[in-house]
């Protein structure tokens, strides 16, 4: 197992056999199967062409709000292929060199950004530069000053920043995160993330200190951070964090194997995390209150996600999340839509500065206190 889209990928094996269905908005889009979509299409380039890239790049097929039209690679050879499976013009392909002229390309909308995390700053920036929407993968970068920087370009060339929060569109989730606002499950007391998986290759970029910008937490355990914000709906105050590391060879300095860590809320709840890249199987959500529970698992990866609460069983129709995620993200740019849980550049950034948090609490084992 490569990386945690492979892990993720093969979570999700059942689902690949699922109808894709084409969305004319989430809360609508079983009703609305079927029906034409004459409205704004959102004109996307992906940058850096590897796995996930060609996951998102397959599902937006299924994508009526949102169209791929153009590539960016540092490899010729991607980009042929590329042009070819999915008919993209010459003139809408670019390398790392040369990719600021699009801004003179009329037909390019936005860049969405899948590239390893370290080159996120840099790349988010000349193409805001460049006068294009970008969406980035997560995590946007390797801490938060880089993800404010990437956040104030964006606002001064007057374009949005989007992040990669596919978990934001997904139905059970945000079936969850109803009942919880209308107080279906009383005051929220504890919420428990659990996430990861054996990596594999020793060699890869996520293994990489200087690309990655950490491990696990960087890859995977970010999605702890972030579920814990929109399951109990707080913000932390404050972090306490415990690093175990029993391979010092795969996982080298600046590495992290296991980072368990702790938040708690203004409210009184606490939350409980794990993030791992030395045990399988944990791909888990559990909220709990006063009176009811909510459960994920699993709950981050690609589908079909399984879910229940106090009140049963959630059956919500599985939906191919990087489909949904662009039709939705299509809305935001285009027609100003507000996520019932936001996907852009400032969410991500509280993201950072609490993963931040953790990388020093780890170091220090000292509780760091939150500024709101």
């Amino acid at each position: 197992m490569d990386s945690r889209r492979d892990f993720l990928q093969k979570l999700g094996l059942s689902a690949i056999a699922l109808p894709l269905i084409p969305l004319s908005g989430l809360a609508s889009s079983v009703e609305n199967f079927g029906e034409r979509y004459d409205g704004p299409v959102l004109r996307v380039a992906i940058m850096g062409l590897g796995g996930y890239a060609n996951r998102v790049a397959e599902a937006m097929q299924s994508c009526v709000r949102a169209k791929l039209v153009g590539v960016i690679s540092g490899t010729p050879g991607k980009i042929t292929t590329w042009q070819s499976k999915f008919n993209i013009p010459e003139k809408n392909c670019y390398n790392y060199e040369n990719f600021d002229k699009i801004k003179d390309n009329a037909d390019i909308d936005v860049v969405y950004v899948i590239t390893p995390n370290a080159l996120h700053h840099d790349q988010v920036i000349r193409v805001a530069n460049a006068g294009k929407h970008v969406i980035c993968e997560k995590p946007m970068a390797l801490n938060a000053k880089e993800g404010k920087e990437m956040v104030d370009a964006c606002k001064k060339n007057n374009v949005k920043l989007l992040v990669g929060y596919r978990m934001h569109f997904e139905p059970k989730t945000l079936e969850i995160i109803k009942m919880r606002k209308n107080g279906d499950f009383g005051k929220v007391m504890f919420f428990q993330g659990l996430c990861g998986f054996k990596i594999g290759d020793p060699s890869q970029w996520r293994l990489n200190k200087k690309l990655a910008g950490g491990g696990s937490l960087m890859d995977i355990g970010i999605y702890a951070v972030n579920g814990a914000r929109y399951m109990v709906g707080e913000e932390p105050t404050w972090i306490t964090a415990q690093e175990t590391k029993t391979n010092p060879v795969v996982f080298k300095e600046g590495v992290d194997e296991t980072i368990q860590f702790q938040m708690g809320f203004p409210s009184g709840a606490v939350a409980s995390c794990l993030s791992t890249y030395n045990m399988n199987y944990l791909d888990k959500f559990f909220l709990t209150g006063e009176k009811g529970f909510a459960e994920l698992q699993p709950s981050t990866g690609y589908g079909p996600i399984k879910g229940r609460t106090n009140k049963g069983e959630l059956t919500h129709p599985h939906l191919t999340h990087q489909t949904v995620q662009m039709d939705e993200m299509a809305q935001i740019i285009l027609e100003g839509k507000q996520p019932v849980v936001p996907v852009d550049g400032e969410e991500a950034v509280k993201d950072m500065k609490i993963m931040d948090a953790i990388y020093l609490a780890a170091s220090t084992g000292k509780k760091i206190n939150l500024k709101g």
